[in-house]
């Protein structure tokens, strides 16, 4: 049985799958058009499981607030251009908003979890997978939490609203005014993005992160040639520096370039007449920590093609 374009075109339109797809369900069922839907069906899921392999790098971040309480979600996909797809839009905010609900930052709970409109957020990415037709991940998630404050949300070069590439929480524990905390939470919020602070305070910075440093500065110190005692304290200097750096409450806040966060901090709650606590935040930033593969899409483009 013959085929025409607008049979591609329906079955793309039914099925959501990619052309090439559709036009090999096609010549495999002989242009019976019910025949190519059920193929594809099929073969969704065995797809979706094909390309859980590829690195997925790209994606979106989403952030979502409720009451005192705000959470940050990363979805991988492979390439950027799907971060642009509103059906991919649209499962990162529900599944943000979905987040909200879980306890603690676990990925399995999230995917286990009820998604808007039926079935779980597992069954929701399967299917953007096998529509879609890339490898899609929900890769991490992170909450934070005051008993009595704000939670402030912020979303750096967004790509629509609350979502985009680096998405940002600031937990404040105060009695201040709320519209005082919202705007302070808007500036730290705007600081953690550029300045990408590793921990809280010093106490919280990775040991491992430390003792690589230490290293680092001892080989320093070692080839200055200067006396034992001297480069104990020219490693204990570097170390210093760095914690100071990298902490976000010692951070030079970004805005004036000379305030500690915490004295930005204290100054707002003095003047609010209420103690502001910086209590928790978080930054995500898309693909960070995933070693991306290098590939030449103009020869993927042609191997599709010649099928």
């Amino acid at each position: 049985m013959a085929y025409t374009a607008a049979d591609v075109k329906n079955l793309r339109e039914r099925t959501g799958a990619g052309m090439m797809d559709c036009k090999k369900a096609l010549d495999e069922s002989n242009g019976d058009l019910e025949a190519a839907v059920d193929a594809l069906r099929a073969k969704g899921l065995a797809a979706a499981a094909k390309k859980s392999s590829r690195t997925a790098a790209e994606g979106l971040v989403g952030v979502a607030v409720s009451g005192t309480r705000g959470v940050a979600v990363e979805v991988n996909s492979e390439t950027d251009f799907v971060a642009k797809n509103e059906q991919f839009q649209d499962f990162v905010r529900k599944t943000t908003e979905v987040a909200l609900g879980v306890s603690g930052d676990d990925v399995e709970a999230l995917k286990a979890a009820a998604y808007p409109g039926g079935g779980t957020v597992a069954e929701a990415l399967t299917n953007n997978v096998a529509t879609i037709g890339e490898n899609q991940q929900v890769r991490r998630l992170k909450t934070v939490e005051v008993s009595n404050g704000v939670v402030v949300p912020y979303m750096h070069n967004a790509a629509a609203p609350n979502l985009g590439k680096i998405g940002v929480l600031v937990a404040l524990e105060s009695e201040a005014p709320a519209d005082v905390l919202e705007s302070l939470g808007k500036q730290i919020a705007m600081h953690i993005a550029a300045a990408f602070p590793l921990a809280l305070t010093a106490d919280d910075l990775d040991p491992e992160l430390i003792e690589r440093e230490r290293k680092i500065a001892q080989e320093k110190a070692a080839e200055s040639g200067k006396p034992e005692n001297v480069q104990q304290k020219m490693v204990d200097g570097a170390i210093a520096k760095y914690a100071k750096e990298n902490a976000l409450l010692s951070q030079v806040f970004v805005i004036d370039n000379k305030t500690p966060i915490q004295q930005v901090v204290d100054a707002a709650g003095k003047e609010a007449g209420a103690k502001i606590v910086l209590k928790d935040y978080v930054r995500f930033q898309l693909g960070e920590g995933i070693e991306k593969e290098e590939s030449d899409f103009a020869a993927e483009v042609a191997a599709a093609v010649a099928g």
